[in-house]
């Protein structure tokens, strides 16, 4: 549970000391618009130590950071699949290529690429409670999710 932010942050943290040293995983972020997988993605990244502006990438799908050698070196691939409209889409973009690189890649909306994308190591389902908080579901690699608590 993310009762406000500093929740999500200290969750991050925890999560990026589990991807030490060398962040090579797939993280699916699943939740409504507004749920906050934009923000945690913003918070993992700086946990990783990722300095300058972190952007959404609603509009241009993908967002690549480079992770400082604190963090093993290395990239991080942030995706927003929300505009998806075929996940075929998905190969077109040539994120195959991507995928098949080692580094850390975040999906946000992954079922618009339902089929194309490698199995998740991480799943994190982000729901939006009447309080604002966010109830936080997390399944995959036991121990990224064991980090997570």
């Amino acid at each position: 549970m993310w009762p406000e932010e500093a929740a999500a942050q200290t969750t991050a943290e925890r999560l990026a000391g589990a991807l030490l040293p060398s962040p090579d995983a797939v993280i699916e972020l699943h939740g409504p618009l507004g749920a906050g997988k934009t923000t945690f993605v913003r918070l993992l990244l700086r946990a990783l130590g990722v300095q300058g502006r972190i952007k959404s990438p609603s509009y241009a799908v993908m967002e690549s950071y480079e992770l400082p050698e604190s963090a093993g070196g290395g990239s991080a691939s942030h995706f927003d699949f929300y505009r998806f409209g075929d996940p075929r889409e998905w190969e077109d973009a040539g994120f195959r290529d991507v995928f098949a690189a080692p580094g850390l890649k975040l999906c946000e909306w992954p079922e618009k690429a339902a089929g194309q994308l490698p199995p998740a190591d991480l799943q994190l389902f982000i729901e939006l409670m009447p309080d604002d908080s966010r109830r936080v579901r997390a399944r995959g690699d036991a121990r990224l999710v064991g980090a997570l608590q």
